[in-house]
């Protein structure tokens, strides 16, 4: 599969570090609204084609799918362009934090009989394979609660994700990993609350919440981008306790606790994540066949965030719907 890079932000350089670790993925063009930008990047990581627009980009003929790490309000506008253009696309998470956007989305990828996935690499490493495993096989016996916390400081006034025009904010930044992790493990939450700090020029920089799932499951989570780095996802169920000291970027090993019983640690192979994204998408859109995450997937991620922020706003728990 031939890719295209839509950018040349920080993420990018991840993707390409999976890509010359994937099989049957090669990286064939990247894009900059800077085109000297994209020459440095295209000669740093021996890219053969250097684009200085992303319309040139989506025009060429070389490329089969687009990587988009563009800022999040730019998210659904390219990835949509992308798939009108004919190519595949693999969108940076979030989608977007508006169900109706991310609807029309996937209404322009069948219309135009190509795929489009919310990239959360995170799903794709053997720890979360492992602890998902884990909570089916009942391990932890019934679910009481999951927590996660994602965090980490961000110093740079002019930072995007410090942006309300761009749909910066934690909960769109790093928050969503733990909703995707609550999601994966609890289902779709009925109810949510939560409350906000807000800075930059109007967007949340730190955020906690409560979340309702089926079957009285709750789920509580923190993110923030003004505090020291933190990374945790803990399972807590009749049984056990199973432990992910960081579960989003730096995977190692699960630590499952029972009352009156040593920690037993659960080891990983390592991985890199962002490889086996591109692995799956890549041979899912050869065989036209659904990647693992999918519109399901991202309408319910969707729709979790737009609760959050409802109720934020709101001052009191939400629906969601």
């Amino acid at each position: 599969m031939r890719w295209g890079v839509l950018s040349t932000a920080r993420i990018a350089r991840s993707i390409l570090r999976g890509a010359r670790a994937a099989d049957g993925v090669e990286v064939v063009a990247v894009a900059s609204r800077d085109g000297e930008r994209a020459r440095a990047l295209a000669a740093d990581h021996g890219i053969p084609r250097a684009h200085g627009s992303y319309e040139a980009l989506l025009a060429d003929p070389e490329v089969d799918a687009v990587y988009n790490p563009l800022p999040n309000a730019l998210h659904v506008p390219w990835s949509v362009q992308a798939l009108q253009a004919g190519k595949h696309v693999l969108c940076e998470k979030p989608l977007s934090r508006r169900p109706e956007d991310v609807e029309a989305a996937f209404v322009a990828a069948q219309r135009a009989g190509r795929l489009l996935m919310e990239a959360f690499m995170w799903r794709f490493h053997p720890q979360t394979e492992e602890l998902a495993g884990l909570v089916a096989r009942g391990v932890a016996g019934e679910l009481r609660t999951v927590r996660a916390a994602f965090g980490f400081p961000l110093d740079d006034a002019g930072d995007v994700r410090l942006s309300r025009a761009l749909e910066g904010g934690a909960l769109m930044d790093v928050g969503c990993y733990c909703v995707s992790g609550l999601r994966l493990l609890c289902g779709e939450p009925v109810r949510v609350s939560a409350e906000q700090v807000v800075g930059g020029d109007g967007v949340d920089v730190r955020l906690a919440a409560t979340l309702r799932f089926a079957g009285d499951v709750l789920g509580v989570f923190d993110c923030g981008m003004d505090v020291p780095r933190r990374s945790s996802l803990e399972v807590v169920g009749s049984e056990a306790t199973l432990i992910v000291g960081d579960p989003w970027v730096r995977p190692s090993a699960i630590v499952v606790r029972r009352a009156g019983a040593e920690p037993e640690r659960v080891d990983v192979p390592s991985a890199d994540p962002y490889a086996r994204e591109l692995e799956e998408f890549s041979a899912a859109a050869r065989a036209g066949e659904a990647p693992r995450l999918g519109r399901a997937d991202a309408l319910g991620q969707a729709r979790a965030i737009a609760a959050l922020y409802d109720a934020a706003e709101a001052g009191h728990a939400v629906t969601v719907g």
